[in-house]
């Protein structure tokens, strides 16, 4: 129950810093004021105080109060993070940075998994690319095996950085995979992609793995382009993932 109200009050706090409610450089409520808005004690206030200040949202200290942090202090690695930023909505700055990050870690990933990638590795991709195939077809959680898919190029680099970062990349990746799922027939028309980049791991061919991703990449780009620039308010992507329906 403890841990229930702490992770609450945390939630509460963090989507209003992202939200925009609380400042870039203002000073967050007393903590008396807190506790009685939150209907919470001192000790769940500090606990959650604590987590924001690791996070990199807030700052605290004698004569300063508790201040919010610019984004550019933020953990965008971290998944409460990108939840909350989802859950303010999304943003044309969170969105092309996102897309920029790819453009720096996984062409090089997909090189190196070309390289090294085991058979182990390879069933692993296949695997996550028949999900894809089955969500397409009979209906499903398409972004799941999307997910598994890219997450399972950075495994079979066998570089452990790489892996660690592919944990931290997760939620970013995800809030990508499903505004591209959104894009009428946008996963219909990039599992032949996907096929490509997997084809060319299985011949271990790095540069064709790596050219065949940045197609894929561009692709996603594109579609988040259209998105933008067609000025439409930017898809909500917070709540239950988006399931395919069987054609």
């Amino acid at each position: 129950m403890v841990k229930n109200i702490l992770g609450h009050t945390l939630d509460t706090l963090g989507q209003a810093i992202l939200s925009g409610r609380y400042a870039v450089g203002a000073s967050l409520p007393p903590e008396p004021l807190l506790c009685e808005e939150l209907s919470v004690s001192r000790t769940v206030v500090r606990e959650a105080i604590k987590s924001l200040i690791a996070k990199g949202l807030l700052i605290t200290g004698p004569k300063l109060g508790t201040r919010v942090l610019s984004d550019e202090q933020w953990n965008w690695f971290d998944p409460d993070v990108i939840r909350w930023q989802v859950q303010a909505g999304l943003t044309p700055e969170f969105l092309r940075d996102l897309q920029e990050l790819r453009l720096v870690v996984e062409p090089a990933a997909v090189r190196m998994a070309a390289e090294k990638a085991s058979a182990a590795d390879i069933a692993e991709l296949e695997d996550a690319y028949q999900g894809m195939k089955t969500a397409i077809e009979q209906g499903g959680d398409y972004v799941v095996h999307d997910l598994r898919f890219h997450q399972g190029l950075l495994h079979a680099s066998h570089n452990r950085m790489l892996i660690q970062m592919g944990k931290a990349l997760a939620a970013l990746l995800r809030t990508s995979f499903e505004i591209s799922t959104r894009i009428k027939d946008g996963p219909r028309s990039s599992l032949p992609l996907h096929r490509a980049v997997l084809d060319a791991v299985i011949a271990h061919a790095p540069a064709k793995a790596e050219r065949s991703l940045m197609v894929l990449i561009n692709g996603a780009r594109d579609d988040m382009e259209h998105v933008l620039l067609s000025r439409r308010k930017l898809p909500r992507v917070a709540g239950t993932p988006t399931r395919l329906r069987k054609v």
